[in-house]
């Protein structure tokens, strides 16, 4: 979250910065929040010195005073807790509104309402073209028994999906391919509980209960199935002091990933594009303030050495400020070439497709969960960056695959990247 005394110094930068992020905030009701909060307590702290001073004069009075001693501190003692349920009330509420007010976006961001107006900045290949009509992966998946979308739906409900045959062993190459790239990079492996507190969601920017909620929960608990690893990994370090030294703390968890998707049915999502549930590698650097921005280019030049090797075309997109989520600074979208969806607004085959996203969050996350850092010249602590990036979305990128890999004669060729982890170069 935003420190409060940031938003009273600077309350028309955050009040465009809403308005850019296509948002409706009472910034000025928030602060006059915090200040009915601050003042409360102030009086409540003035009436337990009262009562303090009082208690240490009923031992040394006479008896006649002692009585009148005793009345002062027990009316003092109703009047304070009057005023501290007033005061809780208060406090639930400014916490509750602070939590609502989004990062500060980065100046280079793009200014707009929706994925729209994001930017492309780089591209890698041209659109994948084909002498014969290509195939959407759900229809390759069938064919070769590959996925399986309708026994699926009759276990667990729709957005389900079994994987079947080499698209296990294909899951499994692509898992290793990044853990190899990350481990080169001096990541450090963990595999993550798909589970945790709803306290570290809230943490992290997610929202557990309420209609727009993207996570499941589970009844009768304080836990939620995990929608990224980002959550657990960030969740490690919560109320922890990193020592200066030790940073940059870079991360690879390994999870699966729960969403529900509420609200998601447009004419992109079909078969394994938005799923309720997929295997995700996902990279999360804790840095100094002043080193989040190299990081943040570091974490994408890393997105886009994992698919350059893959071989698919993708476009990096700057994200605008519509499309920021809460917690982040500025974000980069990896989106790849998707030659199975047709544009009907083009009239043509393929499109344009999420794969990943990076982001810098800054000290957002970390003021939430009390992460910070020990600096090794002054020995004090400060709020440490956080920053996350999805090395790969395995549903996602088996899409990208099948997809551009397929031969005219119905088979899927493997990329070279991922041979050496298979005894097969095609899938046939």
């Amino acid at each position: 979250m935003l420190n409060i005394k940031f938003i009273i110094d600077n309350p028309e930068l955050v009040k465009t910065n809403i308005r850019n992020r296509n948002l409706s905030l009472d910034i000025d009701g928030l602060i006059e929040i915090y200040r009915k909060k601050n003042e409360l307590q102030a009086a409540v702290d003035d009436l337990r010195n009262q009562r303090n001073i009082i208690n240490k004069q009923i031992s040394a009075a006479s008896q006649d005073d002692r009585q009148s001693l005793i009345d002062k501190s027990k009316k003092l003692k109703e009047e304070i807790a009057q005023k501290e349920v007033g005061l809780d009330e208060l406090s639930r509420k400014y916490v509750e509104e602070l939590k609502k007010v989004p990062n500060i976006s980065h100046p280079d961001s793009p200014i707009g309402k929706n994925e729209d107006d994001n930017v492309e900045i780089s591209r890698y290949k041209e659109p994948t073209e084909f002498a014969f009509t290509p195939k959407d992966h759900v229809e390759l998946g069938r064919e070769l028994d590959l996925i399986d979308f309708q026994a699926a739906a009759k276990v667990s409900g729709a957005r389900f999906y079994f994987l079947k045959n080499e698209a296990v062993l294909l899951e499994y190459a692509l898992t290793r391919f990044a853990l190899d790239v990350l481990l080169e990079n001096g990541f450090t492996l963990v595999s993550t509980p798909d589970l945790a507190k709803s306290e570290i969601l809230e943490g992290i920017g997610f929202n557990p209960r309420g209609n727009e909620t993207q996570v499941y929960t589970i009844e009768d608990s304080d836990l939620c199935l995990i929608g990224t690893s980002e959550i657990t990994l960030g969740g490690m370090y919560s109320n922890t002091t990193i020592d200066e030294d030790d940073l940059p703390l870079k991360l690879a968890g390994i999870s699966h990933c729960f969403r529900t998707e509420a609200g998601s049915y447009g004419k992109f999502s079909k078969g394994l594009y938005r799923v309720h549930q997929f295997t995700k590698i996902e990279m999360f650097a804790f840095t100094h303030p002043d080193k989040s921005g190299e990081m943040h280019e570091y974490l994408r030049q890393i997105e886009e050495q994992l698919y350059k090797e893959l071989d698919i075309p993708f476009r990096t997109v700057d994200i605008c400020t519509g499309d920021l989520g809460g917690p982040a600074y500025r974000k980069y979208d990896l989106e790849a070439w998707m030659p199975g969806r047709h544009n009907e607004d083009k009239n043509v085959a393929g499109n344009w497709g999420e794969i990943t996203s990076t982001s810098n969050c800054t000290d957002y996350q970390s003021r939430r969960l009390n992460i910070k850092y020990k600096s090794k010249e002054t020995g004090k602590t400060a709020y440490l960056h956080t920053l996350n990036g999805t090395a790969f979305a395995i549903s996602r990128t088996l899409l990208a695959i099948l997809e551009n890999y397929q031969q005219e004669d119905g088979s899927i060729k493997v990329p070279g990247a991922l041979q050496k982890y298979l005894d097969f170069d095609v899938i046939n």
